[in-house]
Parts: structure tokens; C-alpha cells; sequence
């Protein structure tokens, strides 16, 4: 069955899949040289800001300055950077080969064993380095119970947030980061476009996720996608219900999605209607299209981040939503940056005046609230180009036409 909404329903699961390839025949890793460069940036940044070394536990933060891919436990599994640009991996013994197999950037690694402290093993690394005192910038993403450890076994050292000098890096993507940006999300625009086509009264939100999951798969996406599928009233929850949904004629459909490429992020929204909007739908759609425009339009160079949030709920109030967070209206950020975490900063929204540079990457998404009757989420990324921000991928072209699919007939 078909709707009157266009790329909406009239496909089956077999069908939309058989329509997908891989879009990642072109995709280049990130170099050992771009590693290396990001590294020598972080060193500049901590002898501008007199900091001895940095600490990068496991996680993204780990990956981006040296290419090593390994998940965050209970172990201390990370990577001391000095100001000097001495690179040394801690880690415990038994995952010496494992972590040297993982290995893009050659360093010394210093082995723990489970009896020992791990984090006098560090104190012992820096002192080996000349590092015996002053401060030591500790990877901000680290759970308090490392960062605790650390400054106990190591009253020598002044202890600091590594935030600025690896915010600093981080924030403003390469060509090459730009480059895999876009492929994950132009691939998962095409997955909203499949998803869509397979939609029909009686199907869940649990077959829906599973249907986008592999259709990610189909585009080339490695593992599991990330997904939140929410139909009629489920869909005034932001993040969604506990509880799945099953479609029925007339229904309002929001779907926020997106997956890995090299572990970049893509996260795309769209929402509409199964069948024939409302005219309430329609007011909404349309004021929730144009808040994106606005937020858009002002993310312009050298502003703060907050100009966008504030343009955005700007349109939104005057069309009778809010003011600032009340609902209906818009109950969060109006957007937040994206790379190797799906959620990093900055962040557009108010009191964030952080100055907008090229190489910036955000989600704008000033989601609409109707408590008890729907929400609209429109979210597409852009990036900051030379000459002022850039899509991504295009904004839902209408509420009859989400996907600009009248466009091609």
C-alpha cells in the first residue's frame, strides 16, 4: 500500500534491500601522517598552556591522536603523550600482542600486571621522561574512579582537565575527516529512504529498527546502526519509549538514525506522515523546516555557537512555541557537534560562545514538542566551510515529499 505521502510505504523488505549497495568502495583511512599531525598540534597546545603530558585513555580520544582502536574498561589501557612528543602505551601485560596488532603509530609499550598499580606505572613512565612534577592533562572522557587513582598514587603532579588541548584538535575536522563524515551519512539517508518505503499498517518499531540495521548493512556500515523508530504519540518523546509501537493508518512516523564509517558519526531524523497530514501536522512541519533554516543561516564564521540556537527559537516563538525550553517548543540544544562521538562538543545552544571555524561539524535539529500529540525532528548535519556553513546531506524537501523523490519523475 502506498500513501499520499511521496517514498512512503508501497515496498517490501526484499525490495528495499535489493536497491541498496555498498557506498564505501572510495572510503580512505584516516593517514598514519594526519595521526601524526594531530599529535605534534596536541604538543604545541600543551607547551602554549605549560603542560608536562597528557594522558589518552582507551576510546575516541585514544583513536583520534594515534589511530589505536580499543574499548574503555575497568583496566587502564591508554597512551601518555609528552609536550615533547614522546608517545608511550600503558596497558596490561596480557594484552601486549593484541593492543601491538591494533598499533598504527610505533611506541614503547609498558605492561602492567594485574597485582600491580597501574597508575604508579604512569607516575613511573613521566619520571622516566624527566617528568617528575608539574601538570599532567588527563583525557576528559575518563571515568573518576582513573582520575581519582591518578592523583593518588601521583601527589607529585598537578592533575588537570585535558579537554582544551584535545577539544582543541578534535573540533575542527581535516578533508579527510570531512570526507568520512559524509559518507556515513549520505549512506544513511538512503537507508531513511528504504526504511520509509517498506512502512504499512500492523508493521512494529521493532521491525523497523531491524530492517535499518541491516540496510546499513547493505550501504557497507560495519555492526549495529544506532536507531530510535517512534510512531503517533510515542513520537513527543525525544528519545523515545520503552515500550514498541505498531503502525496504523494515519499515523505519525519519526525515525533518527545513523552508523560508523572509520568510526565516524552520521545521525539523520526525519519525520512524517503514514497517510494524509493534519493541518496541525502541516503548521508544525513547516515551523520546525523553517527553525532549521534560521538555526542554519546563522551559523556563520567567527559567531558563537549560541547564535544558531537563538535564531532557531526565535522562528519557533514567533510562531506561538516556547519561549526557551517550555513546551510545545523545542526542550533541548538546538544541535551538537559530531565525529568520532555521535555527541561532542560544541554545541549549539545558548551560553556556548565558543567561535564558529571552518572544519566545525554540527547537527541541527531543533526538534518541536507537542506533548500528547507528536513531535518533528528534522535533523540534517552541516559542516563550516571557507565561505560559511555547508550540508551534508539536503533538508526534507516537504511534509508530502520528504525525501525530494517528486523531484526525479
Amino acid at each position: 500500500m502506498t500513501t499520499g505521502t511521496i517514498g512512503v510505504g508501497g515496498s517490501s523488505q526484499e525490495q528495499a534491500l535489493a536497491k541498496l549497495h555498498n557506498m564505501t568502495a572510495e572510503v580512505s583511512q584516516i593517514s598514519t601522517a594526519e595521526y601524526q599531525q594531530r599529535m605534534d598540534r596536541a604538543c604545541a597546545l600543551m607547551r602554549a598552556q605549560g603542560i608536562a603530558a597528557c594522558y589518552l585513555n582507551a576510546g575516541t580520544n585514544l583513536y583520534y591522536f594515534t589511530g589505536l582502536r580499543w574499548r574503555p574498561s575497568e583496566r587502564l589501557v591508554g597512551a601518555v603523550l609528552t609536550a615533547k612528543g614522546q608517545l608511550h602505551y600503558i596497558a596490561p601485560h596480557f594484552e601486549e600482542n593484541s593492543l601491538r596488532d591494533f598499533m598504527l603509530i610505533e611506541a614503547e609499550f609498558h605492561g602492567w600486571h594485574e597485582h600491580q598499580c597501574p597508575y604508579q606505572l604512569l607516575g613511573e613512565v613521566l619520571a622516566a621522561q624527566d617528568i617528575k612534577q608539574g601538570q599532567l592533562a588527563v583525557d576528559d572522557a575518563s571515568g573518576f574512579f582513573l582520575v581519582d587513582a591518578i592523583i593518588k598514587a601521583n601527589p607529585q603532579l598537578a592533575i588537570v582537565n585535558g579537554y582544551p588541548v584535545i577539544a582543541a584538535c578534535r573540533q575542527q575536522k581535516s578533508a579527510a575527516e570531512i570526507a568520512l563524515l559524509q559518507t556515513a551519512k549520505n549512506m544513511t539517508l538512503e537507508v531513511h529512504k528504504a526504511a520509509a518505503s517498506i512502512l504499512h499498517p500492523g508493521i512494529s518499531t521493532t521491525e523497523v529498527t531491524a530492517f535499518i540495521n541491516e540496510a546499513h548493512k547493505h550501504v557497507g556500515a560495519a555492526g549495529s546502526s544506532f536507531c530510535i523508530v517512534l510512531f503517533g504519540l510515542a513520537s513527543s518523546f525525544p528519545h523515545g519509549v520503552k515500550e514498541p509501537q505498531i503502525l496504523q493508518d494515519k499515523d505519525w512516523v519519526l525515525i533518527d538514525t545513523g552508523c560508523l564509517v572509520e568510526g565516524y558519526n552520521s545521525d539523520i531524523t526525519r519525520s512524517y506522515a503514514y497517510g494524509e497530514a493534519t493541518e496541525r501536522q502541516r503548521l508544525a512541519w513547516q515551523v520546525e523546516k523553517d527553525a532549521q533554516a534560521a538555526a542554519f543561516a546563522a551559523a556563520q564564521l567567527g559567531q558563537p555557537c549560541e547564535a544558531a540556537d537563538y535564531a532557531a527559537r526565535k522562528v519557533l516563538e514567533q510562531a506561538g512555541f516556547g519561549p526557551d525550553y517550555q513546551l510545545p517548543g523545542l526542550p533541548h540544544r538546538t544541535g551538537h557537534g559530531c565525529g568520532l562521538d555521535i555527541h561532542e562538543g560544541p554545541y549549539l545552544v545558548r551560553g556556548d560562545q565558543t567561535p564558529l571555524a571552518a572544519g566545525m561539524v554540527f547537527s541541527n535539529e531543533p526538534m518541536l514538542v507537542l506533548p500528547g500529540e507528536f513531535g518533528v525532528r528534522l535533523e540534517d548535519h552541516f559542516y563550516m566551510g571557507n565561505e560559511g556553513p555547508v550540508w551534508f546531506t539536503q533538508p526534507s524537501h516537504s511534509i508530502d515529499d520528504p525525501f525530494g523523490l517528486g523531484q526525479l519523475i
